[in-house]
């Protein structure tokens, strides 16, 4: 693990104009590993994110029995197909602070009677875990869990499991691809309703490989149907960079003075770029070239220059495409001119950290001035904001929120102190040096 720091910074970032590249896509990366583990033969892929989080998805995998290697750059994983781990009674799995790992790798587990403890550090170990384990529950598995059902969890598979029906209404991509990961070791027909589309690089990495999933629209719902015990093979992956670290690249550009970035082989999958949309229905100046599918998703190089903004009411049906990015929205918000508004955002407090009662609570003490209830945040947008005072800002150990504060001090002054800034190395280990790279200057204590 990372040992603790903090960041701090007192001086604006200067204009620039530069290119560069960001680290690849984690829920990519994560899925890889997954997948490859259930297939048939060697995968190999190009461009992972050596993250804390995701080193956790290689280190649990090894635990089951899955050999994984790493060789000039590649990373190769010796797949034995559907339900071959090797697994022993009571085996603990530590998932860091991965939700994803969490929630995806238990649908991995339906087919195994053993007992398996899975548990992560002290922020995962508050998050909402009920969402995969009632779907999970109906398959066949046993969890038992506190009373808020959360980590740690002691679980059990089973040696029939049985395939289900389930209604997504959350919006989570987790909860999807763990009912999906589950029904792939599952014989007969899973199917899933899916109300509000989530991002979809299970699906995609899936129907790459060869697995039998189909997918049918229906009016506004996708129909996902999964055949469960039908072996698919190997595969070879390019990861594209993660539209959601890009986002702080592309927000400390359209906050600066005079400057232009460009930002290559970025992943620009539809079901993840609502923060585009959003940016640019705030009159964002971002254009994006060279569009290309590669293994399924669909990349581009993004370019990006200083922009003069407006505010959003921001549209509902573009929170689940854009939920990891709204800390560094409201960071764009809250130097846009007018009043912005975002709703329906209730699956940010079940994050990391509560993170829409966070950023809200950090306006306040650095003089933002916003409007808070319930799920719904008003953010009064200032393109003057200048700050002058010094700011001592927890990040609860939230990553996102971390990332996103080190922007605002960069672009609207003040003398910043940003805790436990070490979560950073979670998802975007390379975010200090790229932002050093772009003229950006810290210090780290």
């Amino acid at each position: 693990m990372t040992k603790s720091f903090s960041i701090l910074i007192n001086k604006k970032i200067k204009k620039f104009n530069k290119v560069i590249h960001v680290d690849g896509d984690k829920s990519i990366s994560h899925r890889f590993f997954l997948i490859a583990s259930q297939a048939c033969g060697i995968s190999k892929a190009l461009g992972i994110l050596e993250s804390e989080d995701v080193l956790h998805t290689i280190n649990s995998l090894k635990k089951l029995g899955v050999k994984i290697l790493k060789k000039r750059g590649h990373f190769l994983v010796y797949g034995n197909g559907l339900s071959s781990f090797k697994t022993k009674n009571k085996l603990s799995i530590n998932c860091g602070n991965s939700g994803t790992l969490a929630r995806l790798i238990v649908g991995l587990l339906v087919s195994y009677p053993n007992k398996f403890k899975i548990f992560g550090d002290k922020s995962l170990n508050k998050r909402p875990m009920d969402r995969v384990i009632l779907p999970l529950e109906k398959f066949g598995m046993n969890f038992q869990t506190t009373k808020k059902r959360t980590m740690p969890i002691i679980l059990s598979g089973s040696n029939m499991p049985i395939p289900i029906s389930h209604e997504e209404k959350i919006g989570s991509a987790q909860v999807k691809s763990s009912i999906i990961f589950a029904a792939l070791n599952t014989p007969g027909i899973t199917k899933i309703k899916e109300f509000y589309p989530s991002r979809n690089h299970t699906e995609n990495m899936l129907k790459y490989a060869g697995a039998n999933l189909k997918i049918k629209k229906i009016n506004q719902h996708n129909l996902i149907s999964i055949t469960g015990q039908k072996d698919f093979k190997s595969f070879n992956l390019s990861i594209p960079g993660d539209i959601s670290s890009a986002a702080f690249f592309i927000a400390i550009t359209l906050l600066g003075y005079k400057s232009k970035i460009k930002i290559k082989n970025v992943n620009i999958n539809s079901t993840r770029n609502g923060i585009i949309e959003i940016l640019i229905k705030m009159k964002a100046n971002i254009k994006i070239i060279n569009i290309k599918n590669i293994c399924g998703e669909k990349v581009g190089d993004i370019i990006v220059k200083s922009s003069k903004l407006k505010s959003i009411n921001c549209p509902k049906n573009l929170v689940p495409k854009t939920i990891d990015e709204f800390p560094i929205l409201m960071v764009v918000a809250a130097r846009a001119a007018g009043i912005s508004t975002f709703s329906g955002l209730k699956e940010l407090n079940k994050k990391e950290s509560p993170r829409l009662n966070l950023i809200n609570k950090i306006f306040k003490q650095v003089g933002v001035k916003t409007k808070l209830k319930n799920d719904s945040i008003k953010i009064y947008g200032n393109p003057n904001l200048d700050l002058k005072k010094s700011y001592k800002i927890d990040s609860m150990y939230d990553h996102r929120i971390a990332m996103s504060i080190f922007c605002l001090a960069q672009t609207c002054g003040g003398n910043f102190n940003i805790l436990k800034s070490h979560s950073i190395n979670t998802s975007f280990p390379s975010f200090l040096d790229l932002m050093k790279k772009i003229g950006a200057k810290y210090e780290s204590i």
